[in-house]
């Protein structure tokens, strides 16, 4: 549209486009600015929503109960989102008292720090215990005792949604049990299954992406049926 100047010019400014991109920024932000983010600094609420996971290893007869406690954030908002904020680990067993109290502190203080805290995952499942590791229930390997809470604090962050859980397709899945089911049926295993066996077949061999004992060899090829890693692709 062509404007018709009837005054004199006594003035002019070319507006730059890192001007408009500036101005774009500050209302986009002065928008966000009701977002609450984790910080350091923000304060414990009177409540807080709890996980508590039980694991039960061979290195120990008494359990350990690690509760995770989340903070609720832009709750009513379409930013509403579940944050870890503090977690405990209790149990009867004194042994591992200080390094446990030591643990917690320094991964509550990560938690409240904000940003990215699924590294801590990797960080707690790569420790190894020098006197050897063991399997859970099901086949699972767990390289030592922290390695297990990692295991843990994995399931809570899929449970909360700040890791994307990887499924297996509905196509994969039923390759994997027909794989399954022929190599049982092959074995042709006449005693009863006793209780609390492994979840896998017996004879299968440790994966290396999931840590199950849950490689069988078929049709030439080792796939894990946990997890449907393959060594064909």
């Amino acid at each position: 549209m062509t404007h018709k100047i009837t005054q004199n010019i006594t003035g002019y400014e070319v507006v730059k486009d890192e001007e408009k991109v500036v101005e774009q920024a500050a209302k986009l932000a002065e928008e966000k600015s009701n977002v609450i983010q984790m910080h350091e600094s923000l304060a414990r609420p009177e409540m807080l929503l709890g996980s508590t996971y039980k694991i039960k290893t061979p290195l120990s007869e008494h359990s350990l109960y690690i509760t995770i406690n989340d903070l609720l954030l832009n709750q009513g908002t379409e930013h509403e989102q579940r944050r870890p904020f503090e977690v405990f680990i209790n149990s009867k067993n004194m042994d591992h008292f200080q390094w446990i109290v030591a643990l917690t502190r320094i991964m509550s203080a990560v938690f409240r720090k904000g940003g990215d805290i699924t590294f801590l995952v990797e960080e707690l499942r790569s420790v190894f215990d020098p006197s050897g590791g063991y399997f859970k229930k099901g086949g699972k390997f767990m390289p030592s005792l922290v390695a297990e809470i990692g295991d843990v604090v994995e399931s809570h962050l899929k449970l909360i949604g700040l890791i994307k859980t990887e499924e297996i397709s509905e196509h994969q899945q039923k390759i994997l049990d027909e794989k399954r089911a022929q190599f049982e049926a092959e074995k042709q295993v006449k005693e009863p299954e006793a209780e609390g066996a492994a979840a896998f077949p017996e004879g299968s061999q440790l994966c290396g992406k999931c840590n199950t004992k849950a490689i069988i060899k078929m049709d030439g090829c080792m796939t894990c049926l946990n997890c449907g890693d393959s060594k064909c692709g």
